[in-house]
């Protein structure tokens, strides 16, 4: 079995009594298809990120399952057939091993050393000295 994730957005026009229907309706779908729900989080009403269908704000759900690979599917189907749900997202969970160490990375091959042919050492030019400047004559007032 695998382990996922949905979150959805209820409209924020259902009533509380129907919303709470729909959360348990969602998660009996989950049940019946031979998964079981680990989490629901209810995180109430938000601000949306941006209008949809003319609304700001909506009710977060967030599920935390685990089921078969086709009941996503099936959950997705329901959640869109669903006018008082506005969006969904469904996503699979990925489980990192934990306590193993990642390969170690082999240098890469150095390349032969190619050896320059021998010259003779060129010095710096040495540091040209500031040019003295030239008094300024001021034309004398007569």
């Amino acid at each position: 079995m695998n382990k996922y994730e949905v979150v959805y957005i209820i409209d924020p026009a259902v009533e509380e009594e129907a919303r709470k229907a729909l959360i348990a309706r969602f998660n009996d779908l989950i049940a019946n298809n031979g998964g079981s729900v680990d989490k629901v989080e209810e995180w109430g009403k938000r601000r949306l990120a941006y209008a949809i269908d003319y609304k700001t704000e909506g009710y977060y759900v967030l599920v935390n399952f685990q089921a078969e690979a086709d009941l996503p599917k099936e959950l997705e189907r329901n959640l869109q057939i669903s006018d008082s749900v506005i969006r969904y997202q469904v996503i699979r969970l990925i489980e990192r091993k934990v306590g193993i160490k990642p390969r170690a990375v082999r240098p890469a091959p150095a390349a032969p050393a190619v050896e320059a042919p021998a010259e003779a050492p060129v010095e710096a030019p040495a540091a040209e000295e500031p040019a003295a400047e030239a008094p300024v004559e001021t034309p004398a007032a007569e």
